[in-house]
């Protein structure tokens, strides 16, 4: 698709993270092509930069690159305060990043690596940028999550699965999380001058879970591969959501299947967000979780 001459996104500046491959990178390329200032974020240096020379080949000379491995709580750290330096302003923080694992695997803190790349990265970042983008206002947190979600659940007495690990069971946990953020988020901006939007991108044709696969992705995903979507496709939903000015305040919502979608019943209780939140400040160490504005 050929790059416009304008759009919706011109002179916004766009943070995506997990941007190397996949949903990521088609997210990063298609808000570009309407007009963003994209920076990306890869754990790969190489990767990285071969995807914003991708983005930059499309039209787009100025292209921000940051290397982190989001599952650690330094890097983390360590990239909002590049980020902070080199953006004078973030318009859409895009919270793509995220992984299967089918066997559990503790990051550098010793957490569980689903719980903290899919949910604590996203929760960890957006905390630490929130004052930049209530200062970039009307500025929009868009988070990546899965229809697997329906059936997630918050287990608090075994948040991390250490008594009993099920690599779909931490998925669909995580992807849950990142709704009952995304509704906290949204409490905690009333005014909606930063909104706070979950999306479905849809089953698409990436290597998703290819590092440590279960069942499903070693039997069952070959077989559907013909009937996935494109990456281009799945990340139409982040990018609808993250540049539509009919969006502009539309927060605490769900999107999937191209359109304003229900999430889980469960999704819905605010004791659950909020007692998530707490937790999750409290794994993270922020000793001072961001207050209802």
């Amino acid at each position: 698709m050929a790059q416009l001459p304008g759009g919706p996104m011109v002179r916004r500046h766009v943070l995506v993270t997990g941007a190397t491959s996949g949903i990521g990178k088609a997210t990063a390329l298609g808000l570009a092509r309407l007009g963003a200032r994209v920076s990306v974020v890869g754990r790969d240096p190489r990767r990285t930069d071969a995807a914003a020379d991708e983005i930059r080949a499309a039209g787009r000379r100025r292209v921000g690159v940051y290397i982190a491995d989001l599952s650690s709580q330094e890097q983390v750290r360590r990239l909002a305060d590049q980020v902070l330096a080199g953006m004078p302003r973030i318009d859409v923080l895009v919270n793509n990043a995220g992984g299967y694992w089918n066997t559990r695997h503790l990051t550098v803190d010793g957490l569980e690596r689903t719980l903290a790349l899919n949910h604590l990265a996203p929760f960890l970042l957006t905390n630490l940028l929130l004052d930049r983008l209530r200062e970039s206002t009307p500025a929009r947190v868009v988070t990546v999550s899965s229809r697997t979600q329906a059936s997630g659940r918050i287990d608090f007495d075994d948040l991390q699965g250490e008594r009993d690990y099920s690599g779909a069971r931490a998925y669909t946990q995580s992807k849950f999380a990142n709704v009952l953020f995304t509704y906290e988020l949204a409490r905690r901006s009333p005014d909606a001058l930063v909104t706070a939007n979950a999306v479905h991108p849809g089953v698409v044709n990436t290597g998703f879970g290819a590092e440590d696969p279960g069942v499903v992705q070693r039997l069952l995903v070959p077989l559907l591969r013909p009937f996935m979507k494109s990456p281009a496709r799945g990340a139409a939903m982040s990018i609808h959501v993250a540049s539509a000015p009919e969006l502009e305040q539309v927060t605490g919502r769900y999107f999937g299947n191209g359109k304003p979608g229900q999430s889980a019943a469960l999704s819905k209780d605010e004791a659950t967000a909020a007692r998530l939140w707490q937790v999750s400040a409290d794994l993270v160490g922020l000793s001072a979780p961001v207050p209802p504005s």
